[in-house]
């Protein structure tokens, strides 16, 4: 046993006092470091996306090998909740003051922002130091909660996904295109292969959200990372000039066809689809792709022809291409009224071995540090991982700051962007005029 884990039976719980009910579980109940009140659960709960199933995996394999000793003392209890009705469900419990021992936060971050200020979760990054762990979860992963949570550390990053630009080698090659570093040299490979006869940028037009992303990813070089925080805040517009020059840079990529002929129709599926039988010679998309780009039955290109290159720099502009555009997945938090010493136990086995074991056994990349070496993890892994080791400053997506409304609008219209259908400035007073502020 670890150090760490030999002194999480030893920890106070982390709880304030808040003025709620103890859990209705089981147990009997101790005093938090706040005053209030813990009921001990006898059971380590989990509540999960029906939908996602590699996190209760990843849980199961945990208590059955490198976390055995903990879940005897607290054996691990997993329901579900389908995703479409999972916020409602979890604010039930949270009205009840039955929230389970540790639960998906939510479809949007603003789910766990209202938890938290009612007082109902854990401190993450103060349980993690208390347990001698603080640097369990990696500097790219803090920094992208940092973002998304309004500098706050209460949830855990039980993925952790970069975006950026994949290409291929083969096509480059043949037409003599070195990687681009820039935006200007990005434009000029895109010339180069729509003259050779190649579609620039595969996009899931249909959905449109790739489409924003490059958007954003403007935004957040030419601007600095804060960029899109200051529109949240009210302290910029989309409107005004420097941030509008980001939809026109995107749209003129349209305006040149360098999205293929049918962006409007071309679905997430067909995209990839069209990358990987290299019809296109560029695809923004996040790491998740990587299931498709190691399936051979999918992948005709073969996974030596693909390389990834960070959204290249604007010129003269205040972000870099070491700010990777990055989420956390399925983030999850941890009930403070159920935070008992056998709770902590729990907690510090799963950051010490979560990353490692997710990424043996289910190939995915997480926001924690991977302790364990991996063996022979695929080449395309194996690039990702190392762009996340060199990241420490991340940056988010286009809507991520938004409201519903105003993200919906914006992705609605992505591929009128593009079209010419409608012009970049009317697209950001629109996502704009919807954002309310």
């Amino acid at each position: 046993m670890t150090t760490a884990r030999k002194r999480a039976t030893k920890l106070v719980p982390l709880i304030a006092g808040i003025g709620v009910t103890a859990l209705a579980l089981t147990g009997c109940s101790g005093s938090g470091s706040g005053g209030g009140e813990v009921t001990a659960p006898d059971k380590f709960s989990y509540l999960s996306f029906a939908e996602n199933t590699s996190i209760q995996e990843t849980l199961g394999a945990l208590s059955e090998g490198e976390c055995s000793a903990e879940n005897e003392a607290l054996p691990l209890d997993v329901t579900t909740q389908p995703q479409a009705s999972y916020d409602q469900q979890l604010q039930l419990l949270a009205g009840q003051n039955a929230l389970p021992v540790l639960f998906a936060s939510g479809n949007t971050p603003q789910v766990a922002k209202d938890l938290q200020k009612g007082g109902k979760l854990v401190d993450v990054e103060q349980a993690l130091e208390d347990l001698d762990l603080s640097d369990a979860i990696i500097p790219a992963a803090k920094s992208t909660i940092d973002a998304l949570y309004d500098g706050e550390q209460y949830v855990l990053p039980t993925e952790f996904n970069v975006e950026g630009i994949w290409y291929n080698k083969q096509l480059f090659a043949d037409n003599g295109i070195e990687v681009p570093a820039t935006w200007d040299e990005l434009v000029a490979a895109a010339d180069e292969l729509n003259a050779a006869g190649v579609i620039p940028f595969s996009a899931d037009g249909q959905d449109g959200w790739p489409l924003t992303r490059l958007v954003g990813n403007y935004i957040y070089r030419s601007l600095g990372p804060d960029a899109l925080q200051k529109v949240a805040d009210g302290d910029a517009k989309l409107t005004d000039p420097e941030y509008v020059e980001a939809a026109t840079a995107v749209a003129e990529l349209g305006e040149k066809g360098y999205f293929g002929p049918s962006v409007t129709s071309i679905d997430y599926m067909t995209a990839v689809n069209q990358f990987l039988t290299g019809q296109a010679g560029m695809f923004y998309m996040g790491s998740w792709v990587l299931a498709n780009f190691n399936d051979p039955a999918q992948n005709q290109i073969g996974v030596e022809n693909i390389g990834f290159i960070p959204f290249p720099e604007v010129e003269g502009g205040a972000g870099s291409s070491d700010q990777l555009a990055a989420n956390v997945g399925v983030p999850l938090a941890l009930s403070k009224a159920s935070y008992s010493d056998d709770v902590a136990s729990w907690l510090g086995c799963f950051a010490e071995n979560f990353g490692s074991n997710s990424l043996e056994n289910q190939g995915v990349i997480t926001g924690f540090k991977v302790s364990t070496p991996v063996e022979d993890l695929p080449p395309l892994t194996q690039t990702v991982q190392e762009q996340i080791d060199a990241t420490t400053q991340s940056v988010l997506w286009f809507e991520a700051l938004f409201n519903a409304k105003a993200a919906t609008t914006s992705q609605t219209n992505a591929s009128q962007l593009v079209t010419g259908a409608i012009s970049p400035e009317d697209f950001m007073e629109t996502v704009q005029a919807d954002l309310g502020n």
